[in-house]
C-alpha cells in the first residue's frame, strides 16, 4: 500500500509539472517519462573517473544514477550495452548555432560608384553612436535550434553548444543551448552565458573604426564612457546601459592571433577584468606570454592543410612562417597543456564536421593527453560558461546528455553509435552494425558483374572493386563511414574511365545492405544496391607497432624568418682600433678603442683592456651611433590610418606594435637601432606614435623605448583633405579645403582648453575623452607634435595656429620645403625631418630640392633625414651621404642627419645619438666608412645585444634553407599519403604612408585582424 502511494504522488507531481508548462496543446497531453537503463558498460564519469560494468539510470531528461551494480527499478527500459562506452555529450564552447545570419551592409550606393560615408549610427533608438559597439544583441532574443546543423554537432559527439552573435566588437550575450529537438525556450541552459568582444567591426555601416588601432581605442573608450554612464543623468543610451549591465557575466574576447591576446589583455589590464580569450590555434608561438595573461582560452583545430610545394616556384611563394606554422600548429593544444593553461577545445572554424575528429586525433598525436582532451570538450567548458551543474559529467541530477560509443573516444576505430540529448536518443551509426567489412554484389543499370570488398578495420576501412566480365578490371578505392551513411569512389579506368562516386545508407542488416545515388564520370546520375554475400577474405594480423613520437622544428622567436630558438644576450665587448665617429666634442676619433658593458658604453679611448669582454678586432673598420629613423612605418598591424575621421588622437600605434615584423631584422642590418613609428597622414590630427628599439624577437611592448617622450602625428596637404581619395557617396569627411584644415587645429585646440578646465573642477562629472587627453597632453608640454607637411603656405599657417592656441610644433617631417620658412622655423624652435633628394612624386612637391636639407641645417634648424620607407631605412647611411654631394656639408654632421640628430628631435639624444660612456650600446660596427655606398653594417648592437651579426646571418641563411627543405619535403610526403593541400598565394603588395588608403570603409568583416592564412605573408 505504501509502495502505491508512492508511486501514485510521483505519477501526480510528474503530471503537475507538465501542466505547468506554459504553452498550451491542442490535443490531449501526451506525457511520456522516458525511463531507460544502460547496462554493462564502461561509464566515464568525467576524465578522471570510469566505471567499469556499470549501470546508467535516466528518466526523462535527467540522469538518475551511475555506478556499479545499481539495481534496476522497474518500468525501465534496458538496454545492454555489452561493454561498450559511455561518455559524457561533448561541449563547444564557440558556436554561431541557431543564429541569424547578420546582413553585410551595402557599401556602394548611387549605382554602384564611390564609398558610403556614415559617421554616426543611422540604427533606430536610443543606441550608441557605433555600430560596431552593440552589447544590447542579446543571443538569447534571435536563438532559434536549427536540426540540420545540430546533426552535423550531434554525429561529432556534441550535446551542448554555446552560441552567440558573431558580429562587431562589443558583441553582446550569448547562450549556452542544448542540441536537442525541443522547443527553443526547452533547450537553453544559460541565457546569459557570457559578454563578448572581438576586434573586429564586422557588418557595422559606421566608417570609423577602418584599423585595428581605432578597434582598440573605440572599445577602450567604450569602458571610459560606461562608468561615466553610471553616474550621469544628461542622457539614455541602450547601448552603455547594457554593456554595463553585462560586466558581471564571463567576458570572451575573440582575437586572431598571439599578438592579439596581449593587445586584448592590456584591455583586460586597464579597465580591471580576466578574459576569456577565443583564439586562432597559435598561442604556442608565445606560450610564456599566453601563461602570463592568467586566461583560459578556447582554442580551435583549424589546423593549415599542407601546401602543394612539388613546384620549386610555388614553394618560393610560401613563408618561413607558414611553413613552420604547418608543422607546429597541430602542437598547439599539447603545449598549452603542459604550460598549465586552462583551454577549451571548440569546432569551430573546421571546413567540414568531419576534420573534427581527425584534428582531434592529429593533437592526440602531437602531444594531447587524452585525460585534457576530454576535460577540454567536457567539463571546462561547462565551468567556463556557467552549467556545470547541468552538463560536463554523467553525475546524478545532471542532465542526461552522453554519448555511447563503440570503444575509447579517442582511438581512430571508434565509433560513436547514439548521441542522447536531455534524454533523448539521436542514432549517429546503428548499434547491430559494427563492422562494414565483407563481400558485396553491387547492382546498377551502369555498372554489371561489379563486386565490392571492404577491408581495412572499423573506423579506417579500405575498398577494392572488381568487376568479372569482358571488360574485367580490379581497382582500390576509397569509403568512408558517417553513421549509417558511406560514400565510395573509384576509377574502373575503362568502361568508364574517371571517377565513379557512390553516395548511400544502410537500409537492411540481414544481409547487410547499402541504397543509394551515384555519378557516373559524365555527370550521368545512377541509382545502385549494394548486398553482403560473404565475409572478407582473412587478413594477417598486423603488428601494432607503437606510435612514433613526432619530430617537429623548434619554435623561433619571432616566429619568422631569422628568429632564434634563444634571444641573444648583451655582451661585454672591447672593440679595438676602430674609426669612431662619437658625435660628440670629440669628433671621429682614429684607431680607438670602444668597451660596452651592461647595455651600456663603458669607455671610449685607446689601449683599453677588460678581462672578461670579448675582443673585436676593428682594425680598418669604423664604429658609429646606431641610426634613429625619425618616420618609419614598420611593425605595424592592419594599417597605419584611423582616417575615419579628422581627428583621431586617441588611437596609438604602440597598441598594434607587430613584433613579428621582418623589416625590423632588415634595418638592423642596415644598422638602424631605433625607430619612430608614425601614424599616417589622412588626416590632420592622426594617432600617437611610439619610439622603439629594435629588439628582434622580443614581444611587442618590450620594443618600446623605455621613458621616452610621447609624441602625435598631424598632418597637412593634399592627404588630409582627401585629394586622391576617389568619390565618396553621401557627406564627404571633413576638411576637404586648406581653410577646413587650420579650422580643425583652431577648433580642436579650443576644445581641449574647454575640457581641460571643466575636468578640473572639483566633483565634476565630465566624461573622459581620450581624443582630447591627447590634445590636453600637447598642451602641457607631455605630448609633442611631428607634423607632415610639405608647402610653404601650409607650413606657416600651423606655426600661425600654433601661436595662437598656445601649443608647440616640435618637428616638421618631410618638410620638402622647409627651405623656404627656415626663419620662421628657427624662431619657432622647430626641428625638420626631411628626405634627402625626393622630389616630383605628387603635385605639393614640386618646388623640392636637394639641398633642403643642407639649407636648413646652415639657418641653424636641427635637420634629420628619413625613410618613411621599409626599404630605404635600411640604407639610410648612404642617405645621409648625399648631404655632402648635394650640400657639401661635412661628413661628421652628415652622419648626425640619422643618428644624433633625430634622437633629439624625440628628446632621446641622453640615451642614443652619439657615442659617450654611459649612453645605452646603441652601436654599429661598418666595413668602411659609414657614408660610403660600400659599407656594410658588420655588427649592429642594441642595449649591447648584438641582434645582427653578418657572419651569424650568413650561418642563419644556410640552417634557413635547410629548415625550409626539410618541412617542405614533409609536405610532399603528406600530400602522397592522400593529404587534401592547399594552393600558396601570391605576395602581397607593400604599404607605405603614401600608399595606404585612409580607409573610410576598409574591409567590412575581419578588417581589424589578419587570417591566419594571410598572416605574416610578407615575413620571408
Amino acid at each position: 500500500m505504501k509502495r502505491l502511494l508512492l508511486f501514485c504522488c510521483a505519477l501526480f507531481c510528474a503530471l503537475l509539472s507538465q501542466a505547468q508548462e506554459t504553452f498550451p496543446v491542442n490535443g490531449p497531453w501526451d506525457v511520456r517519462p522516458g525511463q531507460y537503463a544502460f547496462i554493462n558498460a564502461n561509464i566515464v564519469v568525467n576524465a578522471d573517473q570510469t566505471i567499469a560494468n556499470g549501470t546508467l539510470l535516466v528518466k526523462d531528461r535527467v540522469i538518475e544514477g551511475a555506478g556499479a551494480g545499481i539495481a534496476v527499478p522497474k518500468g525501465y527500459v534496458t538496454i545492454d550495452l555489452k561493454g561498450k562506452y559511455i561518455y559524457p555529450g561533448l561541449i563547444d564552447a564557440y558556436t554561431t548555432y541557431g543564429m541569424p545570419e547578420a546582413p553585410r551592409q551595402a557599401f556602394a550606393q548611387g549605382g554602384g560608384f564611390g564609398r558610403a560615408a556614415v559617421y554616426t549610427s543611422t540604427k533606430p533608438g536610443a543606441y550608441g553612436w557605433n555600430e560596431a559597439i552593440k552589447p544590447e544583441m542579446n543571443a538569447k532574443a534571435v536563438f532559434h535550434a536549427d536540426a540540420t546543423k545540430a546533426e552535423d554537432y550531434k554525429k561529432n559527439g556534441f550535446g551542448a553548444v554555446q552560441s552567440l552573435i558573431h558580429d562587431g566588437i562589443a558583441r553582446g550575450t550569448s547562450v549556452v543551448v542544448t542540441l536537442g529537438d525541443e522547443r527553443d525556450n526547452e533547450v537553453m541552459l544559460n541565457d546569459q552565458a557570457a559578454a563578448n568582444y572581438s576586434f573586429s567591426k564586422g557588418t557595422a555601416a559606421t566608417n570609423y573604426p577602418s584599423s585595428l588601432m581605432g578597434s582598440i581605442s573605440l572599445l577602450r573608450q567604450t569602458y571610459y564612457d560606461a562608468q561615466w554612464y553610471k553616474n550621469q543623468k544628461e542622457e539614455y543610451n541602450i547601448s552603455l546601459d547594457e554593456f554595463n549591465r553585462t560586466q558581471a557575466i564571463p567576458q570572451i574576447f575573440e582575437v586572431n592571433d598571439q599578438l592579439g591576446v596581449l593587445r586584448a589583455n592590456k584591455i583586460a589590464k586597464e579597465f580591471g577584468k580576466q578574459y576569456i580569450f577565443k583564439t586562432d590555434g597559435d598561442e604556442y608561438r608565445r606560450i610564456d606570454a599566453m601563461k602570463a595573461t592568467g586566461s583560459s582560452f578556447i582554442i580551435p583545430l583549424t589546423f593549415p592543410e599542407p601546401f602543394d610545394v612539388e613546384d620549386p616556384l610555388d614553394a618560393r611563394n610560401i613563408s618561413y612562417t607558414q611553413l613552420k606554422d604547418w608543422e607546429l600548429a597541430p602542437t598547439n593544444p599539447a603545449v598549452l597543456e603542459k604550460a598549465g593553461i586552462k583551454f577549451a577545445i571548440t569546432s569551430f572554424g573546421l571546413q567540414k564536421p568531419a576534420d573534427f575528429w581527425t584534428n582531434l586525433r592529429t593533437a592526440i598525436d602531437n602531444g594531447l593527453s587524452e585525460k585534457q582532451a576530454l576535460n577540454s570538450l567536457t567539463t571546462i567548458p561547462a565551468e567556463m560558461l556557467g552549467v556545470a551543474d547541468k552538463v560536463g559529467t554523467l553525475e546524478k541530477g545532471k542532465m542526461a546528455n552522453f554519448i555511447i560509443t563503440s570503444d575509447d573516444l579517442f582511438k581512430k576505430e571508434n565509433i560513436i553509435y547514439e548521441n542522447w540529448v536531455e534524454g533523448r536518443q539521436y542514432m549517429v551509426t546503428r548499434l547491430e552494425v559494427t563492422d562494414l567489412r565483407g563481400n558485396y554484389n553491387l547492382a546498377s543499370d551502369a555498372l554489371s558483374n561489379v563486386v565490392l570488398k571492404i577491408g581495412g578495420t572499423p573506423g579506417a576501412y579500405d575498398v577494392n572493386i572488381e568487376r568479372n566480365d569482358a571488360d574485367s578490371a580490379r581497382t582500390k578505392g576509397t569509403i568512408t563511414r558517417s553513421g549509417d551513411m558511406v560514400s565510395i569512389y573509384f576509377d574502373l579506368k575503362n568502361k568508364p574511365a574517371g571517377n565513379i562516386r557512390l553516395t548511400g545508407y544502410i537500409t537492411k542488416t540481414a544481409p547487410l545492405t547499402f541504397n543509394g545515388n551515384g555519378v557516373l564520370p559524365d555527370g550521368t546520375d545512377i541509382k545502385w544496391t549494394a548486398t553482403y554475400t560473404s565475409a572478407a577474405a582473412a587478413q594477417p594480423a598486423r603488428k601494432e607497432t607503437p606510435q612514433q613520437a613526432i619530430n617537429v622544428g623548434p619554435v623561433v622567436y619571432p616566429f619568422a624568418a631569422y628568429g632564434n630558438t634563444d634571444l641573444p644576450k648583451a655582451e661585454s665587448v672591447l672593440f679595438k682600433n676602430a674609426t669612431v665617429w662619437t658625435n660628440e666634442k670629440d669628433g671621429i676619433l682614429k684607431n680607438t678603442d670602444v668597451l660596452i658593458e651592461n647595455g651600456k658604453i663603458k669607455a671610449i679611448g685607446k689601449n683599453l683592456s677588460s678581462p672578461n669582454a670579448k675582443v673585436i678586432d676593428a682594425t680598418g673598420k669604423h664604429i658609429s651611433p646606431g641610426i634613429v629613423d625619425e618616420h618609419s612605418h614598420i611593425a605595424i598591424s592592419n594599417g597605419i590610418n584611423e582616417g575615419t575621421q579628422a581627428v583621431t588622437a586617441e588611437v596609438r600605434i604602440g597598441d598594434i606594435l607587430n613584433s613579428e615584423d621582418i623589416s625590423l631584422y632588415r634595418q638592423l642590418a642596415g644598422g638602424v637601432t631605433s625607430s619612430h613609428i608614425l601614424h599616417g597622414s589622412a588626416n590632420p590630427i592622426g594617432g600617437q606614435t611610439q619610439l622603439i628599439k629594435h629588439r628582434w624577437g622580443v614581444l611587442p611592448d618590450e620594443m618600446k623605448f623605455e621613458g621616452a617622450d610621447g609624441f602625435i602625428k598631424f598632418a597637412l596637404g593634399e592627404n588630409v583633405k582627401g585629394s586622391n581619395n576617389g568619390p565618396i557617396t553621401g557627406a564627404a569627411r571633413y576638411p576637404q579645403t586648406r581653410m577646413g584644415v587650420e579650422e580643425v587645429y583652431i577648433d580642436e585646440f579650443t576644445r581641449a582648453k574647454e575640457y581641460k578646465a571643466a575636468r578640473a573642477v572639483k566633483g565634476s562629472n565630465v566624461r573622459r575623452d581620450l581624443e582630447l587627453d591627447a590634445i590636453v597632453e600637447i598642451l602641457d608640454n607631455k605630448r609633442f607634435i611631428t607634423c607632415h607637411s610639405y608647402v610653404q603656405s601650409e607650413l606657416t599657417m600651423l606655426m600661425h595656429a600654433a601661436d595662437s592656441m598656445g601649443f608647440k610644433i616640435n618637428t616638421f617631417t618631410h618638410i620638402l620645403e622647409g627651405y623656404k620658412v627656415a626663419d620662421k622655423m628657427k624662431a619657432h624652435g622647430i626641428s625638420g625631418s626631411t628626405f634627402s633628394d625626393w622630389w616630383a612624386y605628387k603635385m605639393e612637391v614640386a618646388e623640392a630640392i636637394p639641398y633642403n636639407g643642407t639649407l636648413m641645417h646652415d639657418e641653424g634648424i636641427n635637420v634629420a633625414f628619413n625613410s618613411d620607407d621599409d626599404e630605404m631605412a635600411r640604407r639610410l647611411n648612404q642617405e645621409a651621404g648625399k648631404a655632402v654631394a648635394y650640400g657639401q656639408m661635412s661628413e661628421e654632421e652628415a652622419l648626425k642627419l640619422v643618428t644624433l640628430n633625430p634622437a633629439k628631435m624625440l628628446h632621446v639624444d641622453n640615451r642614443v645619438g652619439s657615442l659617450k660612456p654611459g649612453k645605452d650600446a646603441d652601436l654599429v660596427l661598418w666595413s668602411a666608412d659609414p657614408l660610403s655606398i660600400y659599407a656594410v653594417a658588420e655588427k649592429t648592437y642594441v642595449d649591447g645585444i648584438p641582434y645582427w651579426d653578418i657572419e651569424k646571418d650568413a650561418a642563419n641563411q644556410k640552417a634557413l634553407k635547410a629548415d625550409e627543405a626539410r618541412i617542405i619535403q614533409k609536405m610532399v610526403a603528406a600530400k602522397n599519403k592522400g593529404a587534401v593541400t592547399q594552393r600558396p598565394a601570391g605576395r602581397r603588395p607593400r604599404v607605405t604612408e603614401e600608399t595606404d588608403d585612409d580607409g573610410f570603409l576598409k574591409d567590412d568583416g575581419d578588417g581589424a585582424g589578419q587570417t591566419k592564412s594571410s598572416t605574416n605573408q610578407s615575413n620571408q
